[in-house]
């Protein structure tokens, strides 16, 4: 038979408005595509149901120092708080795509070995000694450092250091939600017993290295991009859904207004400035982080030299060609 023999059932024969066409094709798990929808199906410009948030580092980092009395590295296999964005019903995002958290390890801890799906990484704001093992490859944390570990590779921290170490992490855990290929395991033998010292890794972008770039940048023909200062792109293959960008900011610079469809989250490692993200202005200073949805007026200034870590979607964005960034008054 072709579809136009199939003999129509009674019951729709039977339908005398359109009120009762909806009805009744519900009943099926269809709704019409004409009427309209809330939320809408689509809308003239990016948006985000997230709010802009600022967590300041000089209120958490006591926390932290609570939390290494209070709990080991035997209750807790990673011990950190999540920022969770005040959204009314997210349970842990800070993004719509990503979450931070602040993480802290005391001396002579191990923090076991694991993989997962979701791809993450860590910006060190304070530590000497500590370290990453990553596929059974070990390199230093130490601060100011961003050390990567990209989804299914196995990764443990420890710290050989005197005083307690504390960094940010950020992870894709809520875009690997929205998708459902979640995967995540320990490792067998709690820690990778067969490691190899590798200083200079690819998991890792010293500081050093960092301020290296963005010295060789100064005085270039994009050098000072006029809405967030001097900025060098960390490049990082294995990572596909997380951009990280670091900018400096000199002392009283003051940056044009902008707006960009991806979801970013800045971390402070050094200096002090304020960020205007739509109608919130937040005053920052070192190890403070701040949560920008996508497409929000956002304006940048530095009151003391700043150096501001980017970890963003916006990797992910171009590569769906869904990217832009416009200059706003």
């Amino acid at each position: 038979m072709t579809p136009t023999d199939v003999p129509a059932s009674p019951a729709w024969n039977t339908l005398g408005s359109i009120d009762d066409l909806i009805s009744r094709i519900a009943d099926v798990n269809c709704i019409p595509g004409w009427i309209a929808h809330e939320p809408p199906l689509m809308w003239k410009q990016p948006r985000s149901v997230f709010g802009p948030a600022h967590w300041r580092y000089d209120e958490i980092r006591p926390a932290l120092v609570a939390a290494g009395r209070l709990i080991g590295t035997d209750l807790a296999e990673r011990r950190n708080f999540v920022l969770r964005n005040p959204l009314a019903g997210n349970q842990f995002a800070t993004t719509r795509t990503l979450v931070g958290a602040y993480q802290s390890i005391l001396p002579g801890e191990h923090a076991r070995s694991h993989r997962h799906a979701p791809h993450a990484l860590r910006v060190i704001l304070e530590s000497q000694g500590s370290y990453s093992v990553v596929n059974g490859r070990r390199h230093p944390m130490e601060s100011g450092d961003i050390v990567i570990t990209p989804g299914g590779h196995w990764h443990g921290h420890g710290h050989d250091g005197s005083k307690q170490a504390f960094w940010f992490d950020c992870l894709d855990i809520p875009l690997v939600h929205l998708l459902e290929p979640m995967t995540a395991e320990e490792h067998p033998e709690g820690w990778e017993s067969k490691v190899v010292e590798e200083a200079a890794s690819p998991m890792r972008f010293a500081w050093q290295d960092t301020l290296r770039l963005l010295d060789a940048k100064a005085g270039s023909p994009d050098d000072e991009a006029p809405d967030f200062g001097t900025t060098v792109t960390l490049d990082a293959p294995s990572m596909p859904t997380i951009a990280i960008k670091v900018h400096r900011l000199h002392a009283g610079w003051t940056g044009r207004p902008y707006r960009h469809s991806a979801s970013s989250i800045l971390v402070v490692l050094k200096g002090q400035g304020r960020t205007e993200v739509g109608s919130a202005t937040y005053d920052w200073s070192f190890g403070d982080v701040i949560a920008l949805p996508m497409f929000e007026r956002i304006a940048h200034a530095s009151t003391e030299g700043a150096v501001v870590v980017e970890l963003s979607d916006e990797k992910l964005m171009r590569h769906c060609h869904f990217y832009q960034r416009q200059a706003c008054a």
